[in-house]
């Protein structure tokens, strides 16, 4: 763990400040969940200053969550005066965006799994719309929530969702570094203690469940990997949590890396 956690707060905070200057932003949006990452990223966000909006975009949330991410708010415009909150429920609009896909449903009038994972996506992508909407309304940026086991181990995000940000100010952090630090700056303990959810399938469903390990297992894979080991170095379950890593980083790989250019060789070109 970090030796001191003032020093990296202070180092962040120093960062998003610079960066607003440098670019003539004028401030930050971040969007809410009610999950450690957002509360986070929302927290640093505020210590710059800077205009700060944080919005919630529940779509069929479950209250657990929305109640999490509220109370966050409050607490973040009760210690900051720089910070203002937005609620856009998107629900019916993901709705309509549904309905437009009924004919895709199968014999069993129901969605088929790539179409189901499409329409939680979906969800991701709607709130990333909204979330920019807010930004170039006012000249801000995005600021992204994703840490670094989520956006460079396993790739378990949205692409052009929560991917689709302007600067990610947390993004070098492990689960346990974000957990440290929430902690540091007394963030709310209902959001230190939930379990982590993508919020996306209308359903209690946590990122455990559809990863298969935790994040605690998957900072020590990633660590592991980076020492040089390899998944037949461990048995059990230690190989298996590996192997997870590393087919999760393969499937994803596209989401961490720049765009494929097709770059045209000089000689056919001119």
């Amino acid at each position: 763990m970090f030796k001191d956690n003032s020093k990296i707060i202070n180092f962040i905070v120093d960062w998003l400040r610079e960066y607003c200057d440098k670019n003539s932003v004028e401030g930050f949006v971040v969007g809410v969940s009610g999950g450690i990452d957002s509360a986070l990223t929302s927290t640093l966000c505020s210590m710059t200053n800077k205009p700060v909006i944080c919005i919630q975009m529940p779509i069929h949330q479950s209250k657990n969550e929305i109640t999490r991410s509220s109370n966050h708010v409050k607490w973040l415009e009760k210690k900051f005066n720089n910070v203002i909150s937005i609620e856009d429920n998107l629900s019916s609009v993901y709705d309509e965006f549904s309905k437009t896909k009924t004919n895709l449903k199968n014999f069993s009038s129901k969605f088929n799994e790539k179409q189901q994972l499409a329409l939680a996506n979906t969800r991701s992508r709607l709130r990333m719309v909204n979330l920019f909407f807010h930004a170039t309304s006012n000249n801000y940026i995005v600021a992204g929530t994703g840490n670094k086991v989520e956006d460079f181990g396993v790739g378990f995000y949205t692409k052009y969702g929560d991917g689709g940000v302007d600067i990610s100010p947390i993004a070098d952090l492990m689960k346990s570094e974000v957990k440290s630090l929430a902690k540091f700056l007394k963030i709310n303990d209902e959001i230190i203690k939930a379990k982590p959810t993508d919020g996306l399938w209308g359903d209690a469903r946590t990122d455990e469940e559809q990863i298969g390990a935790n994040y605690d297992e998957l900072e020590w894979a990633m660590n592991q990997l980076k020492k040089g080991n390899k998944s037949d170095d461990f048995n059990g379950r230690q190989k298996e949590v590996i192997e997870i890593l590393i087919k999760f980083n393969s499937q994803n790989k596209h989401k961490m890396i720049p765009i494929p250019i097709c770059t045209i060789p000089k000689e056919i070109k001119y």
